[in-house]
This record gives structure tokens, C-alpha cells and sequence, in this order.
């Protein structure tokens, strides 16, 4: 596995702990913060308004507020004291009596208000069980990034030499993947070099919500099966590309589950033919396929319209591939279609 998929791997693994973690981190030391400002011990008594200042500031929504200054008078066991009091409302009048709270192991800090135990406890709480969460997650992702090497193996040396050179090896056939939206079922195509349809995949029926029903055509045999296919869901931490998952439900289990428990495996070179997109394919950590993104001219005799470097977003595809698994690679390049990243595994 080369570089770019191993960082985009580590990216989507701790997506929700590079989340959660500083946050548990920031909401713990916060709440040890607001430990030490407590005033649950301070003790009251009445003051006096001497002056009233305004001050202005703006809000989020670059609004002028206008808040008061407050400097006050006070007396404790006999000894005058004066202080202030910053960002009040407008409800106060100098010459007004206030009521105050005072430290009693040091009557020169006042507040207006009493901040006792039990914030700085929630704060803590919650970045204990925010910090436990990110842990968690970030460990079982781990453990399910192993357990994906075990069943559907990554590429070695051997392998990914294979898949370098997969055009122009014995036995390797060139196919096209297009969308097909003419006729009324929309959907995707296989077609060979002399543009017969081989495979396809049409959607029968439109939903909103719920999962829509697509048939899936072996035109060879002309076998036909219905397949459930959810909506596309797709999670991003802190909106990274290497951190975005796409996937949605196929007969009712996840694309990707459903793929790698079959020992199918994928990688991606995001740099390789810029605005081009190759996916290497792997079956139980053999070379299977390599697929390539590319415009509406999918097939060569298109000439100069086949050249274009405009990305066409994940609908056109060609495939190299010396398997007559043209059903799995179907499902594979409908998953890379459907989905919305560019990296996947």
C-alpha cells in the first residue's frame, strides 16, 4: 500500500478520535479553569455604585453592544474597600446600592454572582466521557483496519508490479463503465471494444427515501437480478477529503463491508493522470483489475474527444482485467460511481 492510501487510511481511522479527543482535552482543562474561579465560599454584603461607564463591542454579527463599567464601594469588618465590575447591563445607576460577594481570605476580589461546584464538575465530566469516546472509536477503527488486511489483503511488490503493468499483459482485456440515462430505467453500462453492452445495472424504480431497486443484466447470459440500493451516505471529519467515507447500503449491507468480506480490496493514486483518477483492484491480494476515471469519450475511437482532460465527475470508466468476473467489477465501479470520495479502500 503506497503512501497516499496508508495517510488517507490513518485520516478516516481517526476521524472521530481527532474530534473527540481534543475535545475531552480542551472541556477537562476548562473545567479545572472554573475550579479555581469558584466562589462558593464568598460571602455577601452591599456595596455602592460610584461611577458608571459604557463600553461598546461588536457581536458575531458585527452589531454594536453596549455594555457598563461599574466601580464600587464596600466596607469588610471595618475596612473600606473599592472594585469593579465589568460588562453589566444597563440596569445600574451610580449612588445605587449592589449586592456583592467577597473573598473572604481576600476581600479585595468581589464578583456579582456565585459560581459554585457543580460546572466545573459537568465541564470535567464531559470531557472525561468525550475523551473515553475518541479513545474507543479510534481503537476499534484500528482493530477493524486489521481485520480488513487479514480478509482482503493489501498489494505487495509482486502485486502492485502486476497492476503497473496490467495494460499490456497476456490475456488482459480493455472494458468501458458509462452511465446510460437515455430510455426510461437510467443506469450503468459495460460495453467492449466494439461497443456490445455486457453488463448493466438499471434503476427501476425512483425513491426519495428508502432503498431503490436496481436490476442487474449479465447481457451474456442475459441473467437478470434485482438489487437493493440505498441512498449514498457520507461522513467527513473537520471537512478533510482524506478523512470523507462514502458508502451506502447494497441488499442491505454496506458496500464496502459487503466488498472486503469477499476479499476484494481497492487503492487509490490520487496524482497519477491529474484530473484522472486509477484504482487498483485486488482479490485475496491478487491483482485483479485496474480502473481508470475518464471523460464521456470512453472508448479510444472517439479520437480527440477521448483525450479531453475535463473531469467528468465518477460516472465514465475504463478497465483492465484478464477475469471474466465482470459482475464484481461491475458492483465495484457502480460503488466508486455512486459514492462521493476520491480515496477509498
Amino acid at each position: 500500500m503506497d503512501f497516499e492510501n496508508k495517510y488517507a487510511r490513518f485520516m478516516r481511522n481517526t476521524g472521530p478520535g481527532r474530534f473527540f479527543v481534543p475535545l475531552g482535552i480542551i472541556l477537562i482543562v476548562f473545567g479545572c479553569i472554573m475550579f479555581g474561579l469558584k466562589t462558593d465560599n464568598y460571602l455577601e454584603t452591599t456595596g455602592r455604585i460610584t461611577s458608571v461607564t459604557e463600553t461598546y463591542s461588536t457581536d458575531a454579527e458585527n452589531n454594536t453592544v453596549t455594555e457598563y463599567d461599574l466601580k464600587v464601594s464596600y466596607t469588610v469588618d471595618g475596612k473600606a474597600y473599592e472594585g469593579e465590575l465589568s460588562n453589566m447591563n444597563g440596569s445600574y445607576s451610580e449612588g445605587a446600592d449592589i449586592k456583592l460577594f467577597y473573598d473572604p481570605a481576600d476581600p479585595a476580589k468581589i464578583t456579582n454572582s456565585k459560581l459554585g461546584n457543580l460546572f466545573p464538575i459537568i465541564f470535567i465530566a464531559a470531557g472525561v466521557l468525550a475523551l473515553a469516546a475518541g479513545i474507543i472509536v479510534t481503537v476499534r477503527a484500528f482493530k477493524k483496519s486489521s481485520e480488513l488486511d487479514r480478509i482482503a489483503p493489501a498489494a505487495d511488490a509482486a502485486a502492485q508490479a502486476a497492476l503497473d503493468n496490467i495494460k499490456t499483459a497476456p490475456g488482459v482485456t480493455e472494458y468501458y463503465f458509462r452511465y446510460d440515462g437515455h430510455g426510461a430505467k437510467a443506469g450503468y453500462v459495460i460495453e467492449d471494444a466494439a461497443r456490445n453492452v455486457l453488463y448493466e445495472g438499471r434503476n427501476t424504480k425512483v425513491a426519495l427515501v428508502g432503498s431503490r431497486p436496481f436490476d442487474f443484466t449479465d447481457c451474456r447470459s442475459g441473467y437478470t437480478q434485482q438489487h437493493e440500493i440505498g441512498h449514498v451516505v457520507t461522513q467527513s471529519y473537520n471537512d478533510e477529503m482524506f478523512s470523507m467515507k462514502s458508502s451506502f447500503k447494497f441488499d442491505g449491507k454496506r458496500i464496502w463491508d459487503y466488498l472486503h468480506e469477499q476479499g476484494y480490496r481497492l487503492s487509490t493514486n490520487i496524482h497519477s493522470k491529474f484530473p484522472y483518477l486509477i484504482y487498483d483492484v485486488l482479490k485475496d491480494g491478487a491483482p485483479l483489475a485496474r480502473i481508470e476515471t475518464c471523460s464521456v469519450y470512453v472508448h479510444e475511437e472517439d479520437e480527440a474527444q477521448h483525450k479531453l482532460k475535463i473531469p467528468t465527475g465518477n460516472k465514465f470508466y475504463r478497465f483492465w482485467t484478464a477475469s471474466d468476473d465482470i459482475e464484481m467489477l461491475f458492483l465495484i465501479i457502480f460503488a466508486l460511481s455512486e459514492c462521493e470520495q476520491v480515496i477509498v479502500e
